[in-house]
């Protein structure tokens, strides 16, 4: 039989989640943002649960090709835009819309040959500072499009840096609205912590907004709040099984380096996962953990292959009992990936995205309970 750990893609949280953002901003179109492979969900494991949707917007042009496969023909949006002249035919091909953020993309426009416009979303550095046109620059690029043959409809996008802290959206929109203030084509703000924590504020109504995290179950300001606050739900679940059962004395320690040692009698699960799947090799003892949908705590360091858990909590707990490393336990209990991230120092993204190709991958239509 494959070795027991597997990830679980609960297509119901991701509608519920999706409707959770529709309700956020009900008079807004809606980008699902399926970028790295769905946040590392995989697109075509997606899909169902977000179709829902107005558009999709994503990176790479084989990902845009791979949602055309699956029967989209709703709007695609490459966040990136662009990256050499060839793309514009794939673009023209696929009737893609893409972002424009730079000098370089509106020369290769102005050198495409097509018989019909692009969609273009031009994008404003409001104060991110990666991609996109000063508010200085700004209304010349626009002029500059607004003169090629080869675009049709002109949208204006910008990213919000600090939606999810004190500072705030307010300066960058107050930079957004004064720049474009009589500039005619669609806006397209909103990210996931823009929707949750800012919605009603009317300075940020937009035709398009563009969650990402939040469609998967992750918190986008974890910690001041999870996403029970949010009433988001996860929608993918690592898990794994109990491959072996040792029984400490006080003064035993696990794992290389010793790094943990036993102050009392317990009894330790060996549970077949480890950084090769995914698994933060950062996490520190008392990272926590679901064993049989009961919390309990990681022991020692994380192997390549292998996790060691404190079965004190769960006595019953022996060879082949279920482990939920993040996600939903089979009785219902949630263990947020936020957490498991905070302990390894990170974010959920970077734990979504990095399950590696050796897990196997399970799309579910109910999350288990």
């Amino acid at each position: 039989m494959p070795r027991p750990i597997q990830a679980h893609v609960h297509t119901d949280a991701l509608r519920h989640n999706l409707q959770r953002m529709h309700a956020a901003a009900p008079d807004a179109r809606m980008w699902a943002v399926v970028k790295a492979n769905a946040y590392g969900h995989g697109i075509e494991r997606v899909f169902e649960g977000l179709r829902a949707a107005d558009g999709f917007a994503l990176l790479d042009l084989d990902e845009a090709q791979r949602l055309r496969a699956l029967g989209w023909r709703g709007p695609i949006l490459l966040l990136e835009g662009v990256f050499e002249p060839r793309d514009l035919e794939l673009c023209s091909r696929l009737d893609l819309w893409h972002t424009v953020h730079c000098d370089a993309q509106i020369d290769m426009l102005s050198r495409h040959k097509t018989q019909v416009p692009h969609r273009v979303f031009l994008k404003m550095n409001s104060g991110m500072n990666r991609l996109g046109f000063t508010p200085v620059r700004f209304r010349s690029a626009w002029t500059r499009l607004n003169l090629l043959p080869q675009v049709d409809e002109i949208s204006l996008i910008t990213h919000f840096s600090d939606a999810d802290g004190p500072k705030g959206l307010a300066e960058q929109m107050a930079v957004f609205a004064r720049t474009t203030q009589d500039l005619p084509g669609e806006r397209s703000t909103c990210n996931s912590a823009a929707l949750l924590r800012h919605a009603t504020d009317p300075v940020v109504a937009a035709d398009w907004v563009r969650p990402g995290i939040a469609l998967y179950g992750s918190s986008p300001d974890f910690p001041e709040h999870d996403i029970m606050h949010w009433d988001l739900q996860p929608t993918l679940t690592l898990s794994s099984r109990i491959i072996a059962v040792q029984q400490l004395q006080a003064g035993d320690t696990v794992g290389y380096g010793s790094s943990f040692k036993a102050e009392s009698a317990l009894r330790l699960g060996v549970v077949a996962c480890g950084y090769a799947d995914g698994y933060p090799r950062h996490c520190p003892t008392g990272t926590p953990v679901l064993v049989n949908g009961v919390r309990t705590r990681t022991l020692g360091r994380v192997s390549m292959d292998m996790i060691a858990v404190d079965l004190t909590p769960c006595p019953d707990a022996d060879f082949g009992s279920e482990v939920t490393l993040w996600g939903r336990a089979a009785n219902g209990a949630v263990l947020p990936i936020d957490e498991v991230a905070q302990a390894a120092g990170t974010v959920g993204y970077e734990l979504m995205c990095a399950v590696s190709a050796r897990v196997g991958f399970v799309a579910e239509t109910e999350s288990k309970a």
